[in-house]
């Protein structure tokens, strides 16, 4: 899949401001500082199309990017140790339980793991909800660059492991520095598009 363009079309923080043209989306979801931004960066190949920050938890809406008039990236808010208060947190908790259960054009959810570390509950808790809801997804190790070989091939074990992944389930690798798995993701994204 070629992307010739992309933009941040919408920010959304409830229902009435999500994008209404019927588009298919391709939501992003994982822990704060995971890599949502730098992913989406590299897909697109783009340096600062989605704003990456070292500073966990700055996404803080629902942003829809407008992919090729075709499609929509979705980044969903980071969970877990973002420093916000607890309020806030169960505000974003909603905001992503909203979309993932009542929004018609989802077509897949990109779940975003740290390859370098054991997924965290919060991990474990939204791969569980993804499939409650019934919706398609694929799990996406990030930074694997970081890694030795023999340290990414125990982790890949590891991860299965911890996330009860089957040989049905989909696991990626990806690293947004040396754009390690980016075309097979492109494919994969594009069977739900």
């Amino acid at each position: 899949m070629k992307i010739i363009k992309a933009e941040l079309e919408k920010v959304a923080v409830d229902q009435r401001q999500y994008p209404e043209d019927g588009r298919p989306e391709i939501a992003l979801a994982g822990r704060s500082n995971v890599g949502k931004s730098s992913l989406i960066n590299t897909l697109v190949n783009r340096k600062s199309l989605a704003r990456i920050s070292s500073t966990p938890g700055k996404t803080r809406t629902i942003n829809f990017y407008n992919i090729n008039d075709a499609f929509y990236f979705v980044d969903l808010p980071g969970y877990g140790y973002a420093k916000v208060s607890k309020e806030e947190k169960a505000k974003w908790g909603k905001m992503i339980e909203d979309y993932l259960n009542n929004r018609q054009q989802l077509r897949l959810v990109v779940l975003l793991v740290d390859s370098r570390h054991n997924p965290t509950d919060d991990d474990k808790l939204m791969l569980q909800y993804i499939r409650s809801s019934n919706k398609k997804v694929i799990v996406v190790m990030t930074k694997t660059d970081k890694l030795t070989r023999n340290e990414l091939n125990k982790n890949i074990n590891m991860i299965k492991k911890e996330l009860q992944l089957s040989s049905e389930d989909t696991l990626l690798q990806f690293s947004s520095l040396k754009k390690i798995g980016r075309e097979e993701l492109l494919n994969k994204i594009e069977q739900y598009i």
